[in-house]
């Protein structure tokens, strides 16, 4: 690599209304460099990438080279011509268009007159996937691919961008490990070809395992630029949150505890089969599997948003049959939902509103929700789960992810159910505030509520249930006790 950096950036300062979301961060990237930009939620890393792509303005002192040359005033067409490239969480592509159209879009945009060179757009489309050493139909309406390949059209389009520095924001988020290793190579190879990539991602694992330097933010702050050789996962943690946190097993045994749950032969044609199992007071009991496993497909149907085709349901040993999920709720089932943004939380809507969403029908008094009663259900479950907010009538897309989750749990807790199911429930959440939600799951399982929590992340549940139930294709494939058995092996079984 060159001594030279591609990107320097000195006494990067941002505020917002009085808060300072960068304070003097300096940072830089070197051509053909796999750089990783750690940091919590909230810390400050999309200002910065924003502060990079001229979208933000940065405070007077600031200093921004690129390839040797200052640069005055970054704006978004400057950063395009200069070849930086930010490939989002959501990727921004057109599900209706075609493989090459989504990849050559610049260049029809960019056409003259508004005649557009159909077969410029394949050809830069086939070169772009070639210097990728991928093949994919370029004809394919993009909606037909899977998340996957979706990620390298996106890379690619980039690439016809002439791309020579690509910001990546959690890019391996939807995806599976082999589909993430994969796109892990695609990374080596842009690298190799003098492109540097900027990684944003919570998995520290392929961090380490992909990058050569690592940039730590938190609150703000720089905190030190490392080189990844000696790095372990707990040190980046330690370095992000300020806090060290302890991977232990937690798993307890709970056969004498009487029975919440029991699942027998259930079965939803296409989704899951035969799915058998109890779930006792007090026990938290893991799920995990790749996607597509069926596992929010059975969550749904506990939660009674979906009807099972064969098999029961019986709760406490009475069968039940939930018509929809208010009767699973009035049973005593809640489900935190794996899309926080748009099924879990109302995010227009206050904070206060948002935790009593399911619960309003104990906060009636005379037929019309008491002031009173909601102040004091939204001020205990604040404090009880340590939610960090402003003032309850703030709108809860003020709050960090991590708080949002806290408010989403809350909702359920206000109803007092006997079963939560945590679907996915730290997506989104960035290591610290991860640890801490499992805290309070860890505390709900030991007051006696019995808990499904659903992870693609064998590590989740390892560390934080008492059995782990690995489903494949629909179907329960094996039951572990990580009190008896590893992390590798569970690891080794989920991505075989």
């Amino acid at each position: 690599m060159s001594a030279e950096p591609l990107l320097s950036l000195k006494n990067i300062r941002v505020t917002f209304g009085g808060v300072r979301a960068l304070k003097g961060v300096s940072f830089e990237v070197n051509p053909g460099e796999v750089h990783c930009l750690a940091g919590e939620n909230g810390c400050g890393k999309s200002t910065l990438i924003k502060v990079i792509t001229g979208v933000y303005t940065p405070e007077e002192g600031a200093e921004l080279i690129f390839d040797g040359k200052p640069i005055a005033a970054m704006t978004p067409t400057l950063a395009q011509s200069l070849g930086i490239q930010v490939i989002w969480q959501d990727l921004a592509l057109f599900g209706e268009m075609s493989v090459a159209e989504n990849i050559g879009f610049q260049l029809a945009v960019n056409a003259r007159y508004g005649l557009i060179d159909k077969r410029a757009i394949e050809e830069a489309a086939k070169k772009a996937l070639a210097r990728l050493g991928v093949s994919l139909d370029i004809h394919q309406p993009l909606k037909e691919l899977p998340i996957a390949q979706r990620q390298i059209v996106a890379i690619a389009r980039a690439l016809v961008g002439e791309a020579r520095l690509v910001f990546m924001d959690e890019p391996t988020a939807s995806l599976t490990q082999s589909e993430a290793d994969y796109l892990i190579d695609i990374v080596r190879t842009l690298s190799a070809s003098g492109v540097a990539v900027v990684f944003v991602s919570h998995r520290l694992a392929e961090v380490l395992e992909i990058s050569h330097r690592i940039t730590v933010l938190r609150d703000g702050a720089l905190v030190g630029v490392y080189p990844v050789e000696g790095m372990t996962q707990s040190r980046v943690t330690e370095l992000m949150t300020g806090r060290n946190f302890d991977s232990n097993v937690i798993a307890a045994d709970h056969d004498d505890a009487p029975v919440v749950l029991s699942v027998r032969n259930l079965t939803r044609h296409g989704e899951f089969t035969n799915v058998s199992f109890d779930l006792r007071r007090g026990e938290t009991l893991g799920i995990t599997g790749l996607l597509g496993a069926g596992r929010t497909e059975l969550a749904l149907t506990l939660f009674g948003m979906r009807k099972p085709h064969s098999g029961e349901i019986l709760l406490e040993g009475q069968k039940v049959n939930f018509g929809s999920n208010r009767d699973a709720i009035s049973a005593g089932i809640a489900y935190l939902s794996e899309d926080r943004l748009s099924l879990g939380l109302n995010q227009p809507q206050s904070i206060a509103d948002n935790l009593v969403m399911a619960s309003l029908n104990r906060l009636l008094s005379g037929g019309l929700i008491s002031p009173s009663r909601k102040a004091s259900v939204v001020s205990h479950w604040i404090s009880e789960l340590g939610v960090k907010i402003g003032l309850p009538e703030d709108p809860i897309r003020t709050l960090s992810g991590g708080n949002q989750q806290r408010v989403a749990i809350a909702k359920w807790l206000a109803i007092g159910p006997k079963i939560l199911i945590l679907d996915a429930p730290t997506v989104g959440v960035d290591v610290g505030a991860r640890a801490g939600i499992f805290e309070i799951v860890r505390k709900l399982a030991a007051e006696g509520l019995s808990i499904i929590l659903i992870s693609d992340e064998p590590p989740e549940v390892y560390f934080n249930a008492d059995r782990v139930i690995h489903m494949v294709e629909g179907r329960f494939q094996a039951v572990y006790d990580p009190r008896h058995t590893s992390l590798h092996t569970l690891e080794a079984a989920v991505y075989a």
